[in-house]
């Protein structure tokens, strides 16, 4: 028997029982589907969470004092400073993309008629690209602001709004901080939502750090943030700014330098951990359809032993039986699977075109959920086929 002749075979018995054929390739449909969805849903949520984390800043070192050592007096020196800021510019530039420090202090400033506390930060122009801030009006502080001390603001975009009813209504605005007028020059929010968890809060001010250094008792940049070139290169200038930073402070003087890239290998080692999980659940479910079809192609065997016995009477070889029902069990495997893959990718696709969001799908996924809709046929299909390529011929004429 030709393989041509053995594809019409098996075709024909497939049409000869319509609705068992499609039960039989739903489950395969469905378990297919599954595979491909489960990758679906675990790259687009390992990519969300990533995106948040590296919303924070990319390629990011933050540094501050931690300590000076059970045996020794905290001193003002000790801090990091705006000089340690600018030697870290300068030894570490061609390995850093910019270097910016953080000064913080409150003032008092009345909201919606009521004197509240506002959390006033600091800073330069090189904070908006290292920490990904978005101006939403206006513009941001520049060089100039910084070095001339100009008496310039920003607002987060919550604060900007319970002052003046929106964030561009803001703009040219003048407040009052430490009993200077400052022009308020843009609004400002974080890329990402850190819920608190960084200094910039609810109620926050920015202002040029030479402006902030005159109202706060001791000079102390906390944190510092480095934006590193690569991210390869992020532990080893992590090093080296922990050197740099010791080095220029008396010994006995400790600075916390830390990355977020234990964070980014957590959370890559979890997705990947969940991936292999729900993979797993899902290859379940193909191993559930393949038991559905080998059971099925055993029934099949049964009721068709009196047509096998005459194919082995009029000459046909075991072989061509067993090629027979192998094909048959493929066809309904590969087609479950082929019908599986359609949805699995159709329906990422759908929400991506209506959400307007971008969902990745792995063609890898899809290429294994093709194959294993093969193997699966060809697995289970094996003993069903076996056992009809070896039936008495003389015994399966006589089976009633």
């Amino acid at each position: 028997m030709l393989l041509g002749e053995a594809l019409r075979s098996s075709a024909q018995a497939l049409r000869s029982n319509p609705g068992r054929s499609v039960l039989t390739g739903l489950g395969m449909l469905i378990g297919t589907a599954s595979v491909i969805l489960v990758v679906t849903i675990s790259l687009t949520s390992r990519d969300y969470i990533l995106e948040q984390v590296e919303g924070v800043g990319s390629n990011i070192i933050f540094a501050y004092y931690a300590t000076s050592g059970p045996d020794t007096a905290i001193a003002d020196a000790d801090y990091v400073k705006l000089s340690d800021v600018d030697a870290i510019r300068q030894e570490l530039s061609a390995d850093i993309v910019a270097a910016t420090g953080v000064m913080t202090n409150f003032d008092r400033m009345p909201i919606n008629g009521k004197q509240q506390d506002v959390k006033v930060i600091g800073t330069d122009a090189a904070y908006q690209s290292v920490r990904n801030i978005i101006s939403s009006s206006g513009r941001f502080l520049d060089d100039s602001d910084v070095t001339l001390r100009s008496k310039v603001a920003l607002l987060t975009d919550q604060l900007a709004e319970r002052l003046y009813g929106s964030r561009a209504g803001a703009d040219g605005q003048v407040i009052k901080l430490y009993g200077l007028q400052f022009t308020i020059i843009g609004t400002f929010h974080e890329k990402v939502e850190t819920f608190g968890q960084s200094e910039v809060e609810r109620d926050t001010i920015l202002i040029p750090v030479t402006v902030l250094k005159y109202f706060t008792p001791v000079e102390r940049i906390d944190p510092m943030y480095v934006q590193v070139r690569s991210p390869q290169e992020v532990d080893r200038v992590a090093s080296r700014v922990q050197d740099i930073l010791e080095a220029r402070h008396r010994p006995g003087a400790r600075y916390h330098v830390d990355t977020l890239t234990a964070i980014l290998n957590a959370v890559r080692n979890i997705s990947l951990i969940l991936s292999a999980v729900l993979i797993m659940v899902s290859a379940i479910t193909l191993v559930i359809s393949g038991l559905g079809i080998m059971n099925i192609m055993l029934v099949t065997v049964t009721e068709r032993t009196r047509e096998i016995g005459l194919r082995l009477a009029v000459g046909a070889t075991p072989r061509e039986i067993l090629l027979q029902f192998l094909v048959e069990a493929i066809m309904v495997s590969l087609t479950g699977g082929l019908l599986g893959i359609l949805v699995g990718v159709g329906i990422p696709l759908s929400v991506e075109a209506f959400a307007d969001v971008h969902i990745p799908i792995s063609v890898i996924a899809i290429v294994v959920a093709f194959l294993v809709s093969c193997g699966v046929g060809l697995v289970f299909g094996m003993l069903p086929a076996s056992r009809a390529a070896h039936l008495d011929p003389t015994e399966a004429l006589r089976y009633e």
